[in-house]
């Protein structure tokens, strides 16, 4: 409508320029006193007004007629340059204005959508799945169809934020509820053995039990850690991971010379910042991996920890621990690091591990904003490397 009413009055503009109005010819008898004394017929003289105030005067038809010819052209030019030149600038403008208003509108129709958009994608970037549910959109504005897709997101994701919160108390009550038994039941089996009457049979069910036993302890603490790891570490210091490597390998000293396994520590310094209780944890499960699913007397163990550049500039720490052992196949490594997950040769109630090792360094590793990576060795065993941001080793010096 704007164009339309543009381009009309630039066409009207040009049709009220002087000389170029609509031509009006009249014919005018006028009597001479020869022609009335001898009888002859009137002599006519025609007149041409343009409206502008021209009047050519010619007695000539042919030659008016091309003066209005001439000035008929004059008009269709101007009407040409009008609708052709001048319409073609006026589209132009009345294009870009109308264009510019609509990015305008339509950038704000779209916002509520940009902003959904940008919520899932930071809840789907997050490491683990239930990472990031506690954010909402919370949209503001009129009661249309995105702000029921944004509230009908926030009810999915305030239901997910639920489950997962219901699974981790579950898991962390249980396995304290669980502890009390299992306590009583070691202490009950022990006074069992050390009586003065007890046989040998007695003593050897004793030591069985207590195995068992301690098996359940383990797997219970390992699920009260994976239930903790599994939460964002919101309280960071720094750690050198070159500690915990030296601290770790003295404390599986013992378990690694029973089994016949050589620890190598290579503990270059790797400053990042954490919970140094669970970074502890996460050396000490790979190492004790490492030893357990061996191949006994003359294995090994190697712990490396060193700091790289990362790609985008920011200076990453990395921990490599990696044994000798069993072949590996590469299919079956996504599943190790699932909960109670191990290899077909280790699924067995006496198994050395309680297949929550490899799930809790994962836990550890995604709640620092690190990632861990595998891969099976040609020669048997697995080659485990943990990348975690770095940390200025000045914090860290201070620190300690």
């Amino acid at each position: 409508m704007v164009l339309l009413g543009v381009t009309y009055t630039l066409f009207n503009q040009q049709l009220t320029r002087p000389g170029q109005r609509v031509l009006v010819t009249d014919t005018v008898a006028e009597p001479t006193p020869s022609a009335t004394e001898s009888g002859a017929p009137t002599k006519k003289q025609l007149f041409a007004y343009t409206g502008d105030g021209e009047m050519p005067t010619s007695a000539d038809p042919e030659e008016l007629q091309r003066w209005m010819n001439d000035q008929r052209d004059r008009l269709h030019d101007a009407a040409t340059t009008s609708l052709i030149t001048q319409g073609a600038i006026a589209l132009v403008v009345v294009g870009g204005a109308a264009a510019g208003i609509g990015w305008l509108i339509a950038g704000q129709v779209l916002a509520p959508l940009h902003r959904v958009t940008d919520t899932a994608r930071r809840i789907a970037a997050a490491p683990a799945a239930d990472r990031k549910l506690h954010e909402r959109i919370a949209l503001r504005g009129p009661d249309d169809e995105v702000k029921e897709l944004a509230e009908t997101f926030d009810i999915m994701i305030e239901r997910l934020d639920r489950s997962f919160d219901g699974q981790r108390r579950f898991v962390a009550n249980a396995s304290h509820e669980l502890r009390t038994p299992l306590t009583l039941g070691r202490a009950l089996v022990e006074v069992a053995m050390h009586r003065k009457s007890a046989s040998e049979d007695v003593k050897q069910l004793g030591e069985t039990l207590l195995e068992i036993n301690s098996r359940h302890e383990r797997l219970i603490t390992g699920l009260l850690l994976l239930a903790r790891s599994e939460n964002e570490v919101t309280e960071r210091a720094p750690v050198d991971l070159a500690d915990v490597v030296g601290h770790v390998a003295a404390q599986t000293a013992l378990e690694a010379k029973q089994a016949g396994i050589t620890v190598y520590e290579e503990p270059g310094e790797a400053p990042t910042a954490g919970n140094a209780l669970l970074l502890e944890r996460l050396v000490q499960n790979l190492v004790e991996n490492g030893i357990r699913h061996n191949i006994g007397n003359g294995g090994w163990v190697r712990v490396t920890s060193r700091t790289r550049d990362g790609d985008d500039g920011d200076d990453r720490v990395e921990l490599v621990v990696s044994n000798s052992g069993p072949v590996v196949p590469p299919y079956e490594i996504p599943a190790l690091f699932e909960p109670f997950r191990r290899l077909d040769t280790d699924r067995l109630v006496t198994a050395k591990g309680t297949g929550l090792g490899l799930s809790i360094v994962r836990s550890v590793a995604r709640a620092h904003d690190g990632e861990v990576t595998a891969r099976a060795r040609e020669d048997g065993g697995l080659a485990v490397t943990i990348t975690l941001p770095g940390c200025p080793h000045d914090s860290t010096t201070e620190q300690r």
